[in-house]
């Protein structure tokens, strides 16, 4: 059996894209682990499949290199947005795109016909600890201290549909982002586990992150990672509401502005090329 994929980017978060639309998955988190191995499968930071919606434009499901399945990808979302309008030609300014975490809107800008950037809503950050979900007899951990493994942090915990955990640091370039992301990660404080933001406050207008995806390890870039970073900021009183953030991610940038009608993300999305595997 051969499925025929795309192969996207966005900021170098890279997943292999099946639209089907036009084919059948049967075992998508088997085949996320067999695919993304970058040595003995097609590489990428996982498996995203383009499916029909009753809800919207499309629905999206996307699953990491471990094979387990997430509930949004910021950086994905806009791929398919680039898809939808390039490759299926639905040729609208916005686009709806159903996720685990609710549908999400994206607004399209072209250039000549072709996709230049893309902004999507992703909704409104929840600092709940029950919510996020991380344990604490706090409400809420907005820049208070975590033990884990026997250390320290300073965090805040925040979900964006997914739960993530921000840390600010001095330097960021120089942090042990995988031992200590792993950590963070995998301790029993976080049930449902966490992605993990390594922060330098650069000023109000611009942060260097670097992340540690669950299920992934380090990525060179997550959308609502960014999203995260920026709505801690904001809470934390570091930068501006209402205003646009530049976000330094290891493989590129983003815009994000923390609103009151949702984290507003901007970039681009790629189609690195196209291909076909046997299954």
């Amino acid at each position: 059996m051969k499925l025929k994929f795309t192969k996207m980017q966005g900021c170098g978060n890279d997943y292999i894209y099946f639209d089907c639309f036009e084919q059948k998955v049967d075992d998508p988190s088997a085949l996320a682990v067999r695919l993304s191995d970058r040595h003995f499968g097609i590489g990428g930071d996982g498996v995203i499949l383009i499916c029909p919606s009753d809800k919207a434009d499309c629905k999206m499901r996307m699953f990491n290199l471990d094979g387990s399945e997430g509930n949004m990808c910021g950086n994905g979302i806009r791929c398919i947005g680039k898809y939808m309008f390039e490759k299926r030609g639905l040729h609208k300014d916005k686009l709806t795109v159903e996720t685990k975490s609710g549908i999400k809107e994206l607004s399209v800008k072209t250039e000549n016909g072709r996709v230049v950037s893309l902004t999507v809503n992703m909704g409104k950050p929840v600092f709940a600890a029950d919510k996020v979900p991380v344990l604490s007899r706090k409400r809420e951990i907005v820049g208070d201290d975590i033990m884990i493994g026997g250390k320290t942090y300073t965090a805040t915990c925040v979900s964006m549909g997914n739960p993530h955990c921000v840390i600010f640091c001095s330097d960021v370039k120089n942090t042990d982002v995988c031992k200590i992301g792993s950590e963070i990660s995998s301790s029993p404080i976080f049930p449902e586990g966490v992605n993990v933001e390594f922060i330098h406050f650069i000023n109000e207008r611009t942060l260097e992150v670097r992340i540690f995806e669950r299920g992934s390890g380090e990525t060179l870039a997550c959308g609502t990672g960014a999203c995260a970073a920026v709505s801690a900021a904001v809470k934390l009183g570091l930068v501006p509401e209402n205003e646009s953030v530049k976000v330094i991610l290891t493989g590129g940038e983003l815009e994000i502005a923390c609103t009151e009608s949702g984290v507003m993300m901007t970039g681009g999305a790629e189609i690195t090329f196209n291909g076909e595997v046997e299954i």
